[in-house]
């Protein structure tokens, strides 16, 4: 019994040392069940709960004894084969959602018998943060000069870009002051004192900064001091990465005394095109009011061809109307001289009938006087007869002078309806020729409208053009300025 004792006091204080360590413990049985968890991943666990409850829902931190380890995974079954087999300590990187943990497993061996498995967490989301910032600090290393001070202002590092660029050696600089780099009467100035106080005070700098290299030549940097602050919130360090750009320093400066010497004869071009550009905006300015005003007179006159042309249209179809009754007047003429000819043939017949009664009359006078006394009678109607025939004789002298009279009205009649025919057709034809002309000249017009509205607003547009061709050479005038500006500031 006091053996058992012994042995219960033993595992106790080994449960209670696992439970008072700093490291993330967790104790699985062969089964992978969870039999313990000390205090410090008790910790981690119910810190990460509310992020890993996104990748597994029905994860609790506080309830993780008793629960097999298959509550980490998703699908254990990868974990499970690897598990079986395992004899030695295997450590994996693994992540539950967002979260990445670093895990070291061990199997719990009795002899050749393993009684379970110690399984280690930390909380890799610092170490691969350090590990992203040591390559992009390596990456900035193998790309720029990098030499790192201690508070003092003395070179503890430096690596072999920052000795290339400034001609030193190691030996050369390791445990020198920074002073050796600038000039001496900088380095024994107020503004070096206070550029290095600032700099432990923990500003950082950044600028181009004029250094000399091994051999006493000058060279630009353009360089980021960097105070370094360490747990303690005390400063470490200063690391300066930078890079040379003397090459460029010089180019700027070249193209500041080019920009110097030239900078006369551009702001006199540049203001001599200013002038032209505004002379050249005014012309086309009045020219498009020139052009607009004719677009309008072409309008106007586009118009009233129109309206000439609309009324010879007009005139043409009165013309033709007339002309066809004058053709109609002229066959309604003929068929009256016509008729009138035919009159001539009653009238003969006329004359003839009256001779013959006359002759009858005489005839009858004679033998009414052969009757003697009985052929009274018919004298008196014989004599009355030779009066008739008389009167029908003159009648008829009458209507045959009368006919000759229409025949002549008809005949000049028709020599005047023909006449007037000869007119009409003479200006018929020619109000036919007038008006294709007029539709000609309609359409020729409204086409040079067209054509003056567009020259009217090409003009417009050439304006415009001009308009901004000027403001153009006021912002080049204004951008040259600025670049000669900016060229000072860059070679300073």
């Amino acid at each position: 019994m006091f053996g058992l004792m012994r042995k219960s006091t033993s595992d106790a204080a080994r449960m209670a040392a696992l439970d008072a360590l700093r490291t993330n413990v967790m104790l699985a049985d062969n089964d992978l069940n969870i039999i313990f968890v000390n205090r410090s991943l008790a910790a981690l666990m119910q810190e990460a709960e509310s992020d890993l409850r996104k990748e597994l829902p029905g994860f609790e931190a506080a309830q993780l004894v008793g629960r097999n380890i298959d509550v980490f995974h998703r699908d254990p079954r990868h974990q499970r084969q690897m598990l079986a087999t395992l004899q030695t300590q295997h450590a994996a990187l693994i992540r539950i959602g967002q979260r990445p943990f670093d895990l070291v497993v061990t199997p719990l061996m009795q002899g050749t018998q393993r009684l379970g498995f110690s399984v280690e967490w930390a909380d890799a989301r610092a170490r691969l943060l350090n590990m992203d910032y040591g390559a992009q600090i390596a990456a900035v290393r193998k790309h720029q000069a990098v030499i790192t001070f201690d508070p003092d202002g003395v070179v503890i590092d430096v690596n072999t870009n920052f000795l290339r660029i400034m001609g030193y050696r190691e030996a050369d600089v390791l445990g020198r002051h920074h002073r050796m780099f600038v000039e001496p009467g900088y380095a024994e100035s107020a503004d070096y004192a206070a550029f290095w106080q600032e700099l432990r005070n923990g500003k950082s700098k950044h600028a181009r900064f004029r250094r000399l290299r091994g051999d006493g030549q000058g060279i630009w940097i353009d360089a980021a001091y960097n105070p370094i602050v360490g747990p303690d919130g005390k400063l470490e360090k200063i690391i300066k990465f930078g890079t040379d750009v003397s090459d460029q320093v010089a180019l700027a400066e070249n193209l500041r005394l080019l920009i110097d010497n030239n900078f006369t004869e551009i702001d006199s071009a540049i203001g001599l095109s200013t002038a032209e550009a505004g002379s050249a905006a005014a012309a086309a300015g009045a020219t498009a009011g020139n052009v607009r005003s004719i677009a309008a007179s072409a309008e106007q006159l586009a118009a009233s061809i129109g309206e000439i042309s609309q009324s010879m249209a007009t005139s043409r179809i009165a013309m033709e109307n007339a002309f066809e009754q004058i053709i109609a007047a002229g066959r309604n003429t003929d068929a009256l001289a016509n008729a009138v000819e035919a009159m001539n043939d009653i009238v003969s017949l006329i004359r003839n009938v009256a001779s013959q009664i006359n002759l009858l009359s005489l005839n009858a006078t004679i033998e009414s006087a052969r009757a003697g006394e009985a052929g009274k009678g018919f004298a008196v109607v014989a004599s009355e007869v030779k009066t008739l025939a008389v009167q029908a004789s003159k009648a008829t002298e009458r209507i045959s002078s009368e006919i000759e009279g229409i025949q002549a009205t008809s005949r000049d009649v028709v020599n005047s309806l023909s006449a007037i025919r000869d007119a009409v057709t003479t200006v018929r034809d020619s109000i036919v020729v007038t008006a294709s002309a007029v539709e000609e000249q309609s359409v020729v017009t409204r086409d040079m409208s067209a054509t003056m509205q567009d020259a009217a607003g090409s003009v417009s547009t050439v304006s415009a053009n001009v308009a901004e061709i000027s403001s153009a050479v006021l912002k080049a005038a204004d951008a040259v300025s600025r670049t000669r500006e900016a060229t000072v500031t860059l070679a300073a």
